[in-house]
């Protein structure tokens, strides 16, 4: 009896240590797989990091061509009008300068050229300096008529009335009595006085110099000394006055001075008569 009940005590006793060995075994079990776990864990961190750094390290050194993303290679093509438009742009600055260069141009010519009106002026200005300051200008016959005696101031030639030889400083152009006469260009009369030998005498000033000279006029003539006369205007008609010349045909003595001396009335007359 005594040996039963020692041999159930001893069960009791081992199936009671037998339940704490298996669960600290289970324990352990759970205590290492979290150790290993957790070991695992931060090794793989480590690594990818390790691995992280090695990438950064070896692409820092090479050379890596990157291709462009979807939206990338269609920017080229998105910047094409852009380029258009700088190109328009620029031919529209281009033809503003050209236009600004034109009006610039055009507003220096319009600037020279007076209007019509002042051109108008300018030109009669002109034609009038040159009658005043060329001598070379051919100046309107004071009458219509033929040259009956010509100008002769280098050599001697024989006159009828006074019956000897001597030189002639104009021209006498052969008209009828009362024939009016009319001045050969725009002046002033600087002279009307009565001569012993050509009679009545009126003097006018052309400037440049230039002075025309009528005489054997009629002993009252339409104008005096200090009027203005213009080209055709009527100064006298012939006369007999020029009693040096009585013998010849009726005639208007005409004569020219260029400075004070005696010149060739028909280097400066037109070359026909003008009505």
């Amino acid at each position: 009896m005594e040996n039963k009940h020692g041999s159930g005590a001893r069960a009791g006793s081992l199936e009671g240590k037998g339940f704490y060995i298996v669960l600290f075994l289970c324990a352990a079990v759970i205590g290492l797989s979290a150790w290993l776990l957790f070991t695992g864990a931060g090794t793989n961190v480590e690594d990818k990091n390790e691995t992280a750094e090695e990438q950064v390290v070896d692409v820092s050194g090479a050379y890596v061509t990157m291709l462009p993303a979807d939206s990338a290679r269609q920017q080229p093509a998105a910047e094409e009008p852009a380029e258009q438009g700088q190109t328009a742009s620029q031919e529209d600055q281009s033809g503003t300068e050209q236009t600004q260069e034109q009006t610039s141009a055009e507003e220096q010519t319009n600037a020279a050229e007076p209007s019509d009106g002042t051109e108008t002026l300018q030109e009669q200005a002109e034609e009038d300096q040159s009658v005043f300051s060329d001598s070379a200008v051919s100046y309107i016959w004071p009458v219509q008529g033929e040259v009956q005696r010509a100008y002769c101031i280098e050599t001697l030639a024989y006159d009828d009335t006074m019956a000897d030889w001597r030189t002639h400083d104009g021209i006498d152009i052969a008209c009828q009595q009362g024939t009016q006469i009319m001045s050969v260009a725009p002046g002033l009369v600087v002279d009307v006085h009565n001569d012993d030998l050509l009679g009545t005498v009126v003097e006018v000033d052309h400037e440049n110099g230039v002075h025309s000279v009528y005489a054997n006029l009629a002993s009252q003539p339409p104008v005096a000394a200090g009027d203005r006369v213009n080209m055709g205007q009527v100064i006298g008609s012939v006369s007999n006055t020029a009693l040096g010349e009585i013998n010849q045909v009726s005639h208007l003595h005409f004569a020219m001075k260029q400075d004070g001396a005696s010149a060739d009335p028909t280097e400066y007359l037109a070359s026909a008569w003008t009505e």
